[in-house]
């Protein structure tokens, strides 16, 4: 049975920092793309970051220089450093583990049950 479980979410003013964190059982870790999601009302999930069994990694245009993806692959997890958020950054945040071999597919991997982050003006 896959587990995707993240933490780290709250409430935070604008200009400060979050780590979220997820730690996956069940799938081999080091043969997945591990990546963090975000949903806002009204809006569709969007890519926040992703990261390579080897750490390769890229970011959204919104996030670039903001925030870090980091794994640690023998503990299973992954993290997202948050600095400098702003108001529109409010969303859940989802953890994904996608295969190697389905990379380009996040849907076809596995999801976390979504972490709230919310951004105070």
């Amino acid at each position: 049975q896959v587990q995707l479980v993240e933490s780290g979410g709250g409430l935070v003013q604008a200009g400060g920092s979050l780590r979220l964190s997820c730690t996956a059982s069940g799938i081999i870790f080091s043969d997945n793309v591990m990546g963090w999601y975000r949903q806002a009302p009204g809006k569709q999930r969007e890519l926040v970051a992703r990261i390579t069994p080897g750490s390769s990694s890229n970011y959204a245009e919104s996030v670039q220089g903001r925030f870090t993806i980091s794994r640690d692959n023998g503990k299973s997890t992954i993290y997202l450093q948050m600095n400098s958020l702003k108001p529109e950054d409010t969303a859940v945040y989802y953890c994904n583990a996608v295969h190697l071999r389905t990379a380009h597919y996040p849907n076809l991997g596995y999801w976390g049950q979504g972490t709230q982050v919310t951004v105070a003006s």
